[in-house]
Formats: structure tokens, C-alpha cells, sequence
């Protein structure tokens, strides 16, 4: 079982190797041929992305962290 786990995750892994490589020669080749107003697009449409990506992330329901972040109750006595 735990083989068929690592094959998943070399192939997820070298998927997202391909992706890098051809968005750095996708820039690269944007950049040399001079092409400023699709690098302006695909830069403004990779931010607002990586934004929506961060705005939707769950990451106050961590359940590691769940019972760290409860408040603790104040006494009632008063310290004045």
C-alpha cells in the first residue's frame, strides 16, 4: 500500500516540475521577444490567483493547533 503512495506522489511531483519548467521558458521566451503586455497580463492574473488562493485557505480550522488557540477563561477576581 505504501508503494502505490510514493508512485502518486513522484508523478504529482513531476507534474509539478513540468509546470515550472514551462512557465519559466513561457517567461522567458515572453521576456526576450519583448512581449510586455502579456507579461503585465499573466503577472496581474498570477497575483490575483495566488490571492484567491490565499483568501479561500482554511487556516484557522487546523486540528493541531484547535486546542492551542482557545481562549483561556479570566477569573473573576479582580487584580486592582
Amino acid at each position: 500500500m505504501s508503494q502505490r503512495i510514493r508512485t502518486k506522489v513522484k508523478k504529482r511531483r513531476g507534474i509539478t516540475y513540468l509546470w515550472i519548467a514551462g512557465s519559466a521558458l513561457l517567461l522567458a521566451l515572453l521576456i526576450y521577444f519583448e512581449q510586455t503586455a502579456l507579461l503585465y497580463i499573466f503577472s496581474t492574473l498570477g497575483v490575483t490567483v495566488l490571492l484567491v488562493i490565499v483568501a479561500l485557505a482554511d487556516l484557522g480550522e487546523n486540528d493541531a493547533s484547535a486546542g492551542a488557540a482557545e481562549p483561556q477563561p479570566l477569573s473573576s477576581k479582580s487584580t486592582r
